[in-house]
């Protein structure tokens, strides 16, 4: 469970996915409230101050791409967008009008909860503090990550690698997953830089037989925090 308790947002006008939202967000220890268009949305907000906006675009009345205009005038909160429209320019608008990031429908959950934490270390990482994972230990106030019990020397591209593998354990990483995390929508270098950092990583915890930071053939990589 999360030792602070972070207030997440979720705007959409299908049932099915508040509901989806608001169950699984709150088993994972957020506080969440939902409303089902942006007029509501906004006044919920002020009172309720969150922390991360989940947003859909395609709503009766005010839609998504108006709403995330208003929201930073009362507002601090990330938004992420979640919508069924894929197109490079509706993703390209949504980022332009403030969204802090843009997920297609249909989506994994578990994506999404990795998408809310990357989002919360980045916007409030006073509150996200330390947190113990396996053999691991990441400080988000110093931007440190210690492993075994020696703090572990990386540059800020290593750092913000290591942090997104450690915040989704055991699950398996897309390439692209880690491209747009870690080197943004807008990266316009070769894929390969993924592996290349991987290298890197495996080198710093003397990883050399691969058992931490696993290669998953065909489907990207793993970090398994804590070996038995």
């Amino acid at each position: 469970m999360l030792s602070y308790s972070f207030r997440i947002l979720v705007v959409d006008d299908d049932p099915s996915i508040r509901q989806m939202l608001s169950l699984g967000l709150a088993q994972e220890g957020y506080e969440v409230k939902i409303t089902e268009n942006g007029e509501s949305a906004l006044e919920i907000v002020p009172g309720f101050d969150p922390h991360i906006i989940i947003l859909d675009i395609m709503m009766p009345g005010m839609d998504g791409y108006d709403l995330c205009e208003a929201l930073p005038e009362i507002s601090k909160a990330a938004i992420i967008m979640l919508t069924a429209k894929d197109k490079s320019e509706d993703i390209v608008r949504g980022l332009r009008l403030g969204a802090n990031d843009y997920l297609v429908k249909p989506f994994h959950f578990q994506e999404l909860l990795a998408r809310i934490e990357v989002q919360l270390r980045t916007r409030f990482p006073h509150l996200s503090g330390q947190r113990s994972i396996g053999d691991f230990i990441i400080d988000e106030s110093s931007h440190t990550i210690t492993y075994q019990g020696k703090s572990l020397a990386l540059s800020p591209t290593e750092y913000k690698l290591l942090s997104y593998l450690l915040w989704n354990p055991n699950q398996v990483l897309s390439k692209n997953a880690i491209l747009t995390h870690v080197w943004g929508y807008d990266f316009e270098g070769e894929e390969n830089i993924v592996e290349v950092y991987i290298r890197y990583l495996r080198d710093k915890i003397k990883d050399s037989s691969h058992r931490v930071i696993q290669t998953v053939r065909g489907a990207g990589y793993r970090l398994v925090p804590q070996q038995m």
